[in-house]
Protein backbone atom coordinates (compact mmCIF):
# COMPACT_ATOMS: atom_id res chain seq x y z
CA UNK A 1 0.00 0.00 0.00
CA UNK A 2 1.61 3.28 -1.07
CA UNK A 3 0.92 6.86 -0.09
CA UNK A 4 -0.24 7.44 -3.66
CA UNK A 5 -3.13 5.00 -3.17
CA UNK A 6 -3.88 6.38 0.30
CA UNK A 7 -3.67 10.19 0.24
CA UNK A 8 -4.49 10.49 3.95
CA UNK A 9 -1.19 8.80 4.80
CA UNK A 10 0.70 11.25 2.60
CA UNK A 11 -0.75 14.19 4.55
CA UNK A 12 0.03 12.79 7.99
CA UNK A 13 3.50 13.69 9.34
CA UNK A 14 5.59 10.53 9.29
CA UNK A 15 8.78 9.33 10.91
CA UNK A 16 11.69 8.26 8.75
CA UNK A 17 10.96 4.64 9.65
CA UNK A 18 7.32 4.95 8.58
CA UNK A 19 8.35 6.38 5.21
CA UNK A 20 10.71 3.48 4.48
CA UNK A 21 8.23 0.91 5.79
CA UNK A 22 5.33 2.20 3.69
CA UNK A 23 7.44 2.32 0.55
CA UNK A 24 8.12 -1.42 0.90
CA UNK A 25 4.68 -2.75 1.81
CA UNK A 26 3.58 -5.42 -0.66
CA UNK A 27 0.37 -6.33 1.16
CA UNK A 28 -1.11 -5.90 4.63
CA UNK A 29 -3.35 -8.91 5.32
CA UNK A 30 -5.88 -8.25 8.08
CA UNK A 31 -4.72 -9.75 11.37
CA UNK A 32 -1.48 -11.03 9.85
CA UNK A 33 2.07 -9.69 9.47
CA UNK A 34 2.77 -7.20 6.72
CA UNK A 35 4.59 -8.55 3.67
CA UNK A 36 7.61 -6.33 3.00
CA UNK A 37 9.69 -6.17 -0.14
CA UNK A 38 13.38 -6.68 0.62
CA UNK A 39 15.87 -4.68 -1.42
CA UNK A 40 19.04 -6.48 -0.38
CA UNK A 41 19.97 -9.66 1.43
CA UNK A 42 23.53 -10.09 2.70
CA UNK A 43 24.74 -13.68 2.94
CA UNK A 44 27.60 -15.33 4.84
CA UNK A 45 28.80 -18.86 5.43
CA UNK A 46 27.14 -19.64 8.78
CA UNK A 47 23.39 -19.04 8.40
CA UNK A 48 22.95 -19.73 4.69
CA UNK A 49 23.63 -23.46 3.99
CA UNK A 50 20.23 -24.66 5.24
CA UNK A 51 18.46 -21.90 3.32
CA UNK A 52 20.08 -22.88 0.02
CA UNK A 53 19.30 -26.53 0.70
CA UNK A 54 15.67 -25.60 1.34
CA UNK A 55 15.49 -24.06 -2.12
CA UNK A 56 16.88 -27.24 -3.64
CA UNK A 57 14.51 -29.53 -1.78
CA UNK A 58 11.52 -27.42 -2.88
CA UNK A 59 12.90 -27.11 -6.41
CA UNK A 60 12.68 -23.32 -6.17
CA UNK A 61 14.93 -20.83 -7.96
CA UNK A 62 16.50 -17.82 -6.29
CA UNK A 63 14.00 -15.04 -6.95
CA UNK A 64 16.47 -12.27 -7.71
CA UNK A 65 20.22 -13.04 -7.52
CA UNK A 66 21.10 -9.38 -8.11
CA UNK A 67 19.49 -8.53 -4.76
CA UNK A 68 21.98 -10.72 -2.86
CA UNK A 69 25.69 -10.41 -2.13
CA UNK A 70 27.80 -12.84 -0.12
CA UNK A 71 31.07 -12.93 1.75
CA UNK A 72 33.01 -15.18 4.11
CA UNK A 73 33.69 -13.68 7.51
CA UNK A 74 32.52 -15.50 10.65
CA UNK A 75 34.86 -18.45 10.79
CA UNK A 76 37.66 -17.72 8.33
CA UNK A 77 41.11 -17.71 9.98
CA UNK A 78 42.78 -14.31 10.28
CA UNK A 79 46.31 -15.55 11.01
CA UNK A 80 47.62 -15.64 7.43
CA UNK A 81 46.58 -15.79 3.79
CA UNK A 82 47.78 -19.41 3.63
CA UNK A 83 45.58 -20.42 6.57
CA UNK A 84 42.58 -18.88 4.82
CA UNK A 85 43.17 -20.73 1.57
CA UNK A 86 43.28 -24.12 3.28
CA UNK A 87 41.13 -23.91 6.42
CA UNK A 88 42.20 -26.52 8.95
CA UNK A 89 38.93 -26.63 10.92
CA UNK A 90 36.69 -29.11 9.10
CA UNK A 91 33.39 -27.46 10.05
CA UNK A 92 34.57 -24.02 9.02
CA UNK A 93 36.03 -25.37 5.80
CA UNK A 94 32.78 -27.16 4.96
CA UNK A 95 30.72 -24.00 5.54
CA UNK A 96 32.99 -21.85 3.39
CA UNK A 97 33.07 -24.44 0.59
CA UNK A 98 29.28 -24.77 0.78
CA UNK A 99 28.89 -21.02 0.32
CA UNK A 100 31.18 -21.11 -2.69
CA UNK A 101 29.16 -23.91 -4.25
CA UNK A 102 25.81 -22.31 -3.45
CA UNK A 103 26.74 -18.88 -4.77
CA UNK A 104 28.05 -20.40 -8.02
CA UNK A 105 24.90 -22.49 -8.46
CA UNK A 106 22.41 -19.72 -7.68
CA UNK A 107 24.27 -16.83 -9.30
CA UNK A 108 25.17 -14.74 -6.25
CA UNK A 109 28.30 -12.61 -6.27
CA UNK A 110 30.68 -13.89 -3.59
CA UNK A 111 33.57 -11.98 -2.05
CA UNK A 112 35.87 -14.85 -1.14
CA UNK A 113 39.04 -14.86 0.96
CA UNK A 114 41.26 -13.79 -1.94
CA UNK A 115 38.92 -11.03 -3.12
CA UNK A 116 40.03 -7.43 -2.65
CA UNK A 117 36.53 -6.56 -1.43
CA UNK A 118 36.15 -9.38 1.13
CA UNK A 119 35.38 -8.54 4.71
CA UNK A 120 32.81 -8.71 7.47
CA UNK A 121 29.37 -8.69 5.88
CA UNK A 122 28.34 -5.46 7.65
CA UNK A 123 31.52 -3.76 6.55
CA UNK A 124 31.48 -4.52 2.85
CA UNK A 125 27.84 -3.53 2.26
CA UNK A 126 28.56 0.14 2.99
CA UNK A 127 32.04 0.02 1.45
CA UNK A 128 30.62 -1.21 -1.84
CA UNK A 129 27.74 1.26 -1.81
CA UNK A 130 25.33 -1.67 -1.77
CA UNK A 131 23.87 -0.20 1.43
CA UNK A 132 21.86 2.90 0.55
CA UNK A 133 19.28 5.17 2.20
CA UNK A 134 15.68 4.04 2.10
CA UNK A 135 16.47 0.37 1.48
CA UNK A 136 15.23 -2.66 3.35
CA UNK A 137 18.21 -4.88 4.16
CA UNK A 138 18.32 -8.26 5.89
CA UNK A 139 20.96 -10.81 6.80
CA UNK A 140 21.14 -13.93 8.91
CA UNK A 141 23.06 -11.98 11.53
CA UNK A 142 21.72 -9.88 14.39
CA UNK A 143 24.06 -6.94 13.78
CA UNK A 144 22.48 -6.16 10.42
CA UNK A 145 21.17 -3.10 12.27
CA UNK A 146 24.55 -1.54 11.35
CA UNK A 147 23.19 -0.53 7.93
CA UNK A 148 20.53 1.65 9.54
CA UNK A 149 23.24 4.30 9.86
CA UNK A 150 22.47 5.12 6.21
CA UNK A 151 18.74 5.57 6.71
CA UNK A 152 18.00 1.98 5.71
CA UNK A 153 15.63 -0.33 7.56
CA UNK A 154 18.01 -3.18 8.32
CA UNK A 155 17.57 -6.12 10.65
CA UNK A 156 18.77 -9.64 11.32
CA UNK A 157 16.68 -12.70 10.46
CA UNK A 158 16.74 -16.45 11.04
CA UNK A 159 17.71 -19.16 8.57
CA UNK A 160 14.11 -20.00 7.60
CA UNK A 161 13.56 -16.31 6.87
CA UNK A 162 16.76 -16.22 4.82
CA UNK A 163 15.23 -18.94 2.64
CA UNK A 164 11.93 -17.04 2.41
CA UNK A 165 13.72 -13.94 1.09
CA UNK A 166 15.71 -16.05 -1.35
CA UNK A 167 12.52 -17.59 -2.72
CA UNK A 168 10.25 -14.53 -2.76
CA UNK A 169 12.33 -11.38 -2.18
CA UNK A 170 9.78 -10.56 0.53
CA UNK A 171 9.42 -11.14 4.25
CA UNK A 172 6.43 -11.20 6.66
CA UNK A 173 7.00 -8.70 9.47
CA UNK A 174 4.97 -7.25 12.32
CA UNK A 175 5.24 -3.48 12.28
CA UNK A 176 7.49 -2.32 15.15
CA UNK A 177 6.85 0.67 17.38
CA UNK A 178 9.00 3.79 17.15
CA UNK A 179 11.52 5.17 19.63
CA UNK A 180 13.53 8.35 19.09
CA UNK A 181 16.70 8.81 21.13
CA UNK A 182 18.05 12.35 20.94
CA UNK A 183 21.73 12.69 21.83
CA UNK A 184 22.73 16.32 22.24
CA UNK A 185 26.38 17.34 22.22
CA UNK A 186 28.25 20.61 22.58
CA UNK A 187 27.93 23.75 20.46
CA UNK A 188 28.60 21.84 17.23
CA UNK A 189 27.46 18.49 18.55
CA UNK A 190 30.95 17.64 19.77
CA UNK A 191 31.54 14.99 22.41
CA UNK A 192 33.80 15.41 25.44
CA UNK A 193 37.43 14.47 24.86
CA UNK A 194 37.90 10.70 24.98
CA UNK A 195 34.20 9.96 24.44
CA UNK A 196 33.21 8.15 21.24
CA UNK A 197 30.25 6.64 19.42
CA UNK A 198 30.91 3.39 21.30
CA UNK A 199 30.45 5.24 24.58
CA UNK A 200 27.18 6.75 23.36
CA UNK A 201 25.63 3.38 22.59
CA UNK A 202 27.03 1.68 25.71
CA UNK A 203 25.58 4.51 27.80
CA UNK A 204 22.19 4.11 26.10
CA UNK A 205 22.14 0.36 26.73
CA UNK A 206 23.16 0.93 30.33
CA UNK A 207 20.32 3.45 30.79
CA UNK A 208 17.43 1.55 29.20
CA UNK A 209 18.62 -2.04 29.62
CA UNK A 210 19.14 -4.87 27.17
CA UNK A 211 15.38 -5.08 26.53
CA UNK A 212 14.73 -1.35 26.81
CA UNK A 213 13.97 -0.94 23.09
CA UNK A 214 12.30 -4.30 22.57
CA UNK A 215 9.68 -4.18 19.81
CA UNK A 216 10.86 -0.79 18.57
CA UNK A 217 12.86 0.68 15.73
CA UNK A 218 15.12 3.34 17.22
CA UNK A 219 15.80 6.58 15.37
CA UNK A 220 18.97 8.22 16.69
CA UNK A 221 18.84 12.00 16.40
CA UNK A 222 20.30 15.11 17.96
CA UNK A 223 23.40 17.22 17.43
CA UNK A 224 25.86 14.60 18.72
CA UNK A 225 24.56 12.01 16.26
CA UNK A 226 24.66 14.47 13.37
CA UNK A 227 28.28 15.31 14.24
CA UNK A 228 29.37 11.66 14.03
CA UNK A 229 31.18 10.29 11.01
CA UNK A 230 29.57 7.43 9.10
CA UNK A 231 31.90 5.07 10.97
CA UNK A 232 30.60 6.37 14.28
CA UNK A 233 26.99 6.17 13.14
CA UNK A 234 27.49 2.56 12.10
CA UNK A 235 28.89 1.78 15.56
CA UNK A 236 25.78 3.22 17.22
CA UNK A 237 23.33 1.42 14.95
CA UNK A 238 25.35 -1.81 15.13
CA UNK A 239 24.66 -2.23 18.85
CA UNK A 240 20.97 -1.26 18.73
CA UNK A 241 20.17 -4.94 18.90
CA UNK A 242 21.93 -5.10 22.29
CA UNK A 243 19.19 -2.83 23.65
CA UNK A 244 16.55 -5.17 22.25
CA UNK A 245 15.68 -2.95 19.26
CA UNK A 246 14.46 -4.44 16.00
CA UNK A 247 16.62 -1.93 14.16
CA UNK A 248 18.39 1.39 14.54
CA UNK A 249 18.22 4.21 11.99
CA UNK A 250 19.84 7.59 11.37
CA UNK A 251 18.48 10.00 8.78
CA UNK A 252 20.75 10.43 5.74
CA UNK A 253 22.45 13.79 5.24
CA UNK A 254 25.49 15.30 3.55
CA UNK A 255 27.78 13.07 5.64
CA UNK A 256 25.96 10.03 4.27
CA UNK A 257 26.05 11.24 0.69
CA UNK A 258 29.77 12.08 0.82
CA UNK A 259 30.53 8.57 2.10
CA UNK A 260 28.52 6.86 -0.65
CA UNK A 261 29.54 8.96 -3.63
CA UNK A 262 31.62 7.08 -6.17
CA UNK A 263 31.30 3.63 -4.59
CA UNK A 264 30.81 0.60 -6.79
CA UNK A 265 27.06 0.11 -6.32
CA UNK A 266 26.20 3.77 -5.76
CA UNK A 267 24.36 5.67 -8.50
CA UNK A 268 26.64 7.20 -11.12
CA UNK A 269 27.42 10.84 -10.47
CA UNK A 270 28.28 11.76 -14.05
CA UNK A 271 25.38 13.26 -15.99
CA UNK A 272 23.60 10.87 -18.30
CA UNK A 273 23.23 12.64 -21.67
CA UNK A 274 20.04 10.67 -22.31
CA UNK A 275 18.43 11.12 -18.91
CA UNK A 276 16.30 14.21 -18.29
CA UNK A 277 13.93 15.54 -15.69
CA UNK A 278 10.37 14.88 -16.85
CA UNK A 279 8.21 17.86 -17.74
CA UNK A 280 5.34 18.66 -15.42
CA UNK A 281 2.32 16.66 -16.64
CA UNK A 282 -1.04 18.23 -17.56
CA UNK A 283 0.32 21.77 -17.88
CA UNK A 284 0.65 23.92 -21.01
CA UNK A 285 4.06 23.86 -22.61
CA UNK A 286 4.69 27.42 -21.51
CA UNK A 287 4.67 26.25 -17.87
CA UNK A 288 7.18 23.51 -18.51
CA UNK A 289 10.88 24.33 -18.29
CA UNK A 290 13.18 22.76 -20.85
CA UNK A 291 14.47 19.29 -19.92
CA UNK A 292 17.53 19.43 -17.66
CA UNK A 293 20.12 16.71 -17.71
CA UNK A 294 20.42 15.11 -14.26
CA UNK A 295 22.79 12.43 -13.12
CA UNK A 296 21.47 9.29 -11.41
CA UNK A 297 23.42 10.44 -8.37
CA UNK A 298 21.66 13.82 -8.20
CA UNK A 299 18.28 12.15 -8.54
CA UNK A 300 19.14 9.65 -5.82
CA UNK A 301 20.33 12.35 -3.40
CA UNK A 302 17.10 14.24 -4.00
CA UNK A 303 15.07 11.16 -3.02
CA UNK A 304 17.31 10.28 -0.08
CA UNK A 305 17.10 13.82 1.29
CA UNK A 306 13.36 13.33 1.83
CA UNK A 307 14.02 10.44 4.23
CA UNK A 308 13.77 12.55 7.35
CA UNK A 309 11.17 12.58 10.08
CA UNK A 310 8.49 15.15 9.31
CA UNK A 311 7.89 18.04 11.67
CA UNK A 312 5.01 17.01 13.90
CA UNK A 313 5.53 13.27 13.51
CA UNK A 314 5.13 11.38 16.76
CA UNK A 315 7.03 8.49 18.31
CA UNK A 316 5.81 5.86 20.71
CA UNK A 317 8.72 6.74 22.99
CA UNK A 318 11.37 9.44 23.22
CA UNK A 319 14.54 9.88 25.27
CA UNK A 320 17.02 12.75 25.37
CA UNK A 321 20.62 12.36 26.54
CA UNK A 322 23.09 15.13 27.35
CA UNK A 323 26.25 13.83 25.68
CA UNK A 324 28.37 16.58 27.25
CA UNK A 325 28.14 14.64 30.52
CA UNK A 326 29.26 11.29 29.10
CA UNK A 327 32.52 9.54 30.01
CA UNK A 328 34.35 6.56 28.50
CA UNK A 329 32.46 3.34 29.26
CA UNK A 330 33.59 -0.20 30.11
CA UNK A 331 31.32 -3.20 30.64
CA UNK A 332 31.98 -5.13 33.84
CA UNK A 333 29.53 -8.05 33.56
CA UNK A 334 28.11 -10.54 31.11
CA UNK A 335 25.73 -8.37 29.08
CA UNK A 336 26.22 -5.00 27.37
CA UNK A 337 23.82 -3.49 29.89
CA UNK A 338 26.25 -4.25 32.73
CA UNK A 339 28.31 -1.15 32.04
CA UNK A 340 29.79 1.76 33.91
CA UNK A 341 32.28 4.56 33.38
CA UNK A 342 36.04 4.20 33.61
CA UNK A 343 36.14 6.38 36.74
CA UNK A 344 33.56 4.21 38.54
CA UNK A 345 33.66 0.81 40.23
CA UNK A 346 32.05 -2.59 39.83
CA UNK A 347 28.54 -2.15 41.30
CA UNK A 348 27.21 -3.91 44.37
CA UNK A 349 24.11 -6.05 44.77
CA UNK A 350 22.43 -2.99 46.26
CA UNK A 351 22.59 -1.40 42.80
CA UNK A 352 20.44 -4.17 41.32
CA UNK A 353 16.93 -2.86 40.62
CA UNK A 354 15.06 -6.19 40.66
CA UNK A 355 15.45 -9.71 42.01
CA UNK A 356 16.28 -10.86 38.48
CA UNK A 357 18.99 -8.21 38.25
CA UNK A 358 20.36 -9.32 41.61
CA UNK A 359 20.69 -12.91 40.42
CA UNK A 360 22.31 -11.72 37.19
CA UNK A 361 24.78 -9.61 39.16
CA UNK A 362 25.68 -12.53 41.41
CA UNK A 363 26.31 -14.77 38.41
CA UNK A 364 28.32 -12.04 36.65
CA UNK A 365 30.53 -11.47 39.72
CA UNK A 366 31.30 -15.18 39.77
CA UNK A 367 31.88 -15.64 36.05
CA UNK A 368 33.92 -12.45 35.63
CA UNK A 369 35.83 -13.08 38.89
CA UNK A 370 35.15 -9.56 40.13
CA UNK A 371 34.32 -8.19 43.54
CA UNK A 372 31.74 -5.42 44.05
CA UNK A 373 33.39 -2.06 44.63
CA UNK A 374 36.53 -2.86 42.61
CA UNK A 375 37.61 0.29 40.72
CA UNK A 376 37.39 -0.32 36.98
CA UNK A 377 40.94 1.06 36.61
CA UNK A 378 42.25 -1.70 38.87
CA UNK A 379 41.02 -4.53 36.62
CA UNK A 380 43.94 -6.15 34.83
CA UNK A 381 43.59 -7.69 31.38
CA UNK A 382 45.24 -10.53 29.48
CA UNK A 383 44.18 -9.76 25.91
CA UNK A 384 43.05 -6.93 23.65
CA UNK A 385 40.93 -7.32 20.53
CA UNK A 386 40.68 -4.42 18.09
CA UNK A 387 38.20 -5.25 15.35
CA UNK A 388 34.66 -6.52 14.58
CA UNK A 389 31.73 -5.04 12.64
CA UNK A 390 31.34 -2.61 15.55
CA UNK A 391 34.82 -1.11 15.58
CA UNK A 392 36.94 -2.59 12.80
CA UNK A 393 36.86 0.43 10.48
CA UNK A 394 39.66 2.75 9.43
CA UNK A 395 38.57 5.48 11.87
CA UNK A 396 38.75 2.96 14.73
CA UNK A 397 42.25 1.82 13.77
CA UNK A 398 43.45 5.41 13.47
CA UNK A 399 42.15 6.19 16.95
CA UNK A 400 43.85 3.16 18.47
CA UNK A 401 47.12 3.77 16.60
CA UNK A 402 47.28 7.35 17.89
CA UNK A 403 47.28 5.96 21.44
CA UNK A 404 49.88 3.21 21.02
CA UNK A 405 52.29 5.12 18.78
CA UNK A 406 55.66 5.19 20.54
CA UNK A 407 54.68 2.69 23.24
CA UNK A 408 54.64 -1.07 23.65
CA UNK A 409 52.02 -3.56 24.69
CA UNK A 410 52.38 -4.65 28.33
CA UNK A 411 54.35 -7.88 28.75
CA UNK A 412 51.30 -9.59 30.27
CA UNK A 413 49.00 -8.75 27.34
CA UNK A 414 48.32 -10.44 23.99
CA UNK A 415 46.96 -7.87 21.52
CA UNK A 416 45.35 -8.38 18.11
CA UNK A 417 44.34 -5.89 15.43
CA UNK A 418 41.92 -7.38 12.91
CA UNK A 419 40.73 -4.99 10.17
CA UNK A 420 37.08 -5.50 9.35
CA UNK A 421 37.67 -5.72 5.61
CA UNK A 422 40.34 -5.91 2.96
CA UNK A 423 39.60 -2.29 2.06
CA UNK A 424 40.29 -1.20 5.64
CA UNK A 425 43.44 -3.35 5.81
CA UNK A 426 44.84 -1.87 2.61
CA UNK A 427 43.98 1.69 3.66
CA UNK A 428 45.60 1.18 7.07
CA UNK A 429 48.74 -0.23 5.46
CA UNK A 430 48.86 2.70 3.02
CA UNK A 431 48.80 5.05 6.03
CA UNK A 432 51.44 3.02 7.90
CA UNK A 433 49.11 2.08 10.73
CA UNK A 434 50.14 -1.56 10.49
CA UNK A 435 53.74 -0.54 11.25
CA UNK A 436 52.61 1.46 14.28
CA UNK A 437 50.71 -1.53 15.66
CA UNK A 438 53.43 -4.06 14.93
CA UNK A 439 56.08 -1.79 16.47
CA UNK A 440 53.93 -1.59 19.59
CA UNK A 441 53.71 -5.38 19.81
CA UNK A 442 50.25 -5.97 18.31
CA UNK A 443 49.55 -8.84 15.93
CA UNK A 444 48.41 -7.51 12.53
CA UNK A 445 45.81 -9.89 11.08
CA UNK A 446 43.78 -10.64 7.95
CA UNK A 447 40.14 -9.42 7.83
CA UNK A 448 37.31 -11.36 9.47
CA UNK A 449 35.05 -11.55 12.50
CA UNK A 450 37.94 -13.01 14.50
CA UNK A 451 37.72 -12.79 18.29
CA UNK A 452 34.30 -11.15 18.28
CA UNK A 453 32.84 -14.64 18.61
CA UNK A 454 34.21 -18.10 19.28
CA UNK A 455 33.70 -19.52 15.79
CA UNK A 456 37.29 -19.37 14.55
CA UNK A 457 40.80 -19.94 15.94
CA UNK A 458 40.94 -16.47 17.57
CA UNK A 459 39.51 -17.33 20.98
CA UNK A 460 40.28 -16.69 24.63
CA UNK A 461 41.48 -19.41 26.96
CA UNK A 462 39.35 -20.14 30.05
CA UNK A 463 39.80 -17.36 32.59
CA UNK A 464 41.46 -14.93 30.18
CA UNK A 465 40.20 -11.35 30.44
CA UNK A 466 39.87 -9.34 27.23
CA UNK A 467 39.40 -5.65 26.47
CA UNK A 468 37.34 -5.94 23.30
CA UNK A 469 35.98 -3.44 20.78
CA UNK A 470 33.27 -5.92 19.75
CA UNK A 471 29.57 -5.89 20.60
CA UNK A 472 28.80 -8.74 23.00
CA UNK A 473 30.24 -9.87 26.31
CA UNK A 474 28.06 -12.92 26.99
CA UNK A 475 29.54 -15.89 28.83
CA UNK A 476 31.78 -17.77 26.41
CA UNK A 477 31.23 -15.31 23.59
CA UNK A 478 34.97 -15.10 22.85
CA UNK A 479 35.75 -18.64 23.90
CA UNK A 480 34.66 -20.94 26.69
CA UNK A 481 35.44 -19.38 30.06
CA UNK A 482 36.70 -16.16 28.46
CA UNK A 483 35.88 -12.87 30.17
CA UNK A 484 34.98 -9.99 27.87
CA UNK A 485 34.85 -6.26 28.58
CA UNK A 486 33.47 -3.96 25.86
CA UNK A 487 34.94 -0.51 25.27
CA UNK A 488 36.07 1.89 22.55
CA UNK A 489 39.16 1.39 20.34
CA UNK A 490 41.11 4.15 22.09
CA UNK A 491 40.28 2.72 25.50
CA UNK A 492 41.27 -0.79 24.38
CA UNK A 493 44.55 0.54 23.01
CA UNK A 494 45.37 2.30 26.27
CA UNK A 495 44.60 -0.88 28.23
CA UNK A 496 46.94 -2.83 25.96
CA UNK A 497 49.80 -0.52 26.90
CA UNK A 498 49.15 -0.29 30.64
CA UNK A 499 47.89 -3.84 31.19
CA UNK A 500 44.71 -2.64 32.89
CA UNK A 501 41.73 -0.39 32.14
CA UNK A 502 42.95 3.17 31.79
CA UNK A 503 41.18 6.50 31.40
CA UNK A 504 42.08 7.61 27.90
CA UNK A 505 40.96 11.16 28.69
CA UNK A 506 44.26 11.70 30.50
CA UNK A 507 46.42 10.01 27.88
CA UNK A 508 47.33 13.18 26.00
CA UNK A 509 48.43 14.85 29.22
CA UNK A 510 50.30 11.93 30.78
CA UNK A 511 50.35 8.67 28.88
CA UNK A 512 51.88 6.91 31.88
CA UNK A 513 48.71 7.57 33.91
CA UNK A 514 47.92 4.64 36.13
CA UNK A 515 50.86 2.53 34.99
Amino acid sequence: MSTESNPSQALKPRTMFEKVWQQHVVVEPAGEPTILYIDLQLVHEVTSPQAFEGLRLANRPLRNPARHIATVDHNVPTTSVADRLVIADQVASAQVNALRKNCAEFGIELFDVEDAEQGIVHMIGPELGATKPGMTIVCGDSHTSTHGAFGALAFGIGTSEVEHVMATQTLPQDKPKTFRINVEGGVNGELPYGVTAKDIILDIIGRIGTDGASGHVVEYAGSAIRALSMEGRMTVCNMSIEAGARAGMIAPDDTTFAYLKGRRFSPAYEKDPVGTVSAIPNYPDSFNPPPISRSPWDLAVEQWSALVTDLGATFDRELTIDATKLAPNVTWGTSPGMVTTIDSAVPSLADAKTDADRKSFERAFEYMDLKPGTPIKDIKIDAVFLGSCTNGRIEDLRAAASIVDGYHVAKTVRALVVPGSQAVKHQAEAEGLDLVFKSAGFEWREPGCSMCLGMNPDILSPGERCASTSNRNFEGRQGRGGRTHLLSPAMAAAAAITGHFTDVRYWKFNSKEGR
